[in-house]
């Protein structure tokens, strides 16, 4: 597809509520309020932009590995075999996010769980079923996990992330969750609805959302896009290897380099997989993104520092995590 005009109310829509969804009960009337326009424009909006593919929901991203288990994920599929063993991952219902990729480990995914023992046997499976090693790399830091970025205007700098505060999660707080990675209801009363549906009153859904983003266990709430469908396709991953004690410092700096939209620490396995520093860059086109990586190679903290570039060719899954299980 390709990218919405520049001033479009889709663009500003996008662009202004990537994060920040009013928490009040008829939030997109108060979306409206700031657009100019009404809330069924809005609603009508969204529900076009999800109906087309350039939204995937309008809810939360939750922060890995806070009510959940997840972790990053390879396959490397023989080429005759890929579209088989896509579908056999793609068909476990942890896999939210599914890509394939430019190198040897070519099928990346991240698999969420509503444990740990959940999610081994998850990874597990497709083992089984694929014929094929598993190779799990779970996060061990995030600098900037927030993918939401402006799709107009210079590129900029994304904040560093901040540990969540752990001791505002309640047992309860999981249907919660699940229901915002799944997405609210385009309807005037959102909160009203999921209230309903969790047998739950609306004020406290509010004052739970609240508590969640600003504790960063919920780390953005809002309209949730595709970049791929808004014309951002080329998605590179790129990898660095670079010794532990470096890492700290050359994270901080990576992440702060505008265009680059995730960056965070993975664990190795040594002898497979021996790249700990990972971030992503979200661009147009190659040329763009490239653009990008030159500018993160020119850091003092990546200098020399031997790194290998993963450009996505195609997506098979895109949703959102699976916290608490069906």
């Amino acid at each position: 597809m390709t990218e919405l005009a520049p001033n479009c109310l889709d663009t500003r829509l996008l662009d202004e509520f990537q994060r920040d969804l009013p928490l009040v009960p008829r939030p997109f009337a108060a979306m409206a309020r700031m657009l100019g326009t009404c809330e069924a424009d809005v609603l009508d909006r969204l529900r076009r932009l999800q109906d087309c593919g350039r939204i995937s929901r309008v809810g939360a991203t939750c922060r890995p590995n806070t009510a959940g288990a997840s972790t990053l994920a390879a396959l490397a599929i023989p080429e005759d075999q890929i579209e088989q063993v896509a579908a056999i991952v793609g068909a476990e219902p942890g896999v939210n996010h599914s890509y394939l990729r430019e190198d040897l480990w070519n099928l990346w995914f991240v698999a969420t769980a509503p444990s740990e023992t959940e999610l081994a046997a998850s990874l597990a499976r497709i083992e089984g079923a694929s014929g094929l090693p598993v190779l799990s790399l779970p996060l061990v830091r995030p600098f900037n996990i927030d993918l939401g970025f402006r799709l107009r205007g210079p590129r900029q700098p994304l904040g560093l992330d901040r540990a969540p505060d752990m001791s505002v999660l309640q047992g309860d707080d999981r249907p919660l969750m699940q229901a915002l990675s799944e997405g609210l209801d385009l309807v005037p009363e959102p909160f009203a609805v999921l209230a309903q549906r969790l047998g739950r009153d609306e004020a406290n859904i509010l004052d739970r959302v609240k508590l969640l983003a600003d504790a960063r266990i919920l780390t953005r709430v809002g309209v949730i896009v595709r970049h791929r469908a808004l014309g951002w396709a080329a998605n590179a991953m790129v990898v660095w290897r670079l010794p532990d004690c470096t890492i700290e410092a050359a994270g901080c700096a990576l992440s702060q380099v505008p265009g680059v939209t995730l960056c965070y620490q993975r664990r190795t396995m040594p002898g497979v997989w021996d790249w700990p520093l990972f971030c992503m860059i979200h661009a147009r086109s190659r040329p763009e993104a490239l653009a990008v990586l030159d500018r993160a190679r020119a850091l003092p903290e990546l200098t020399n520092v031997p790194h290998k570039t993963l450009f996505s060719t195609r997506c098979f899954k895109q949703r959102g995590a699976l916290i608490e299980a069906a």
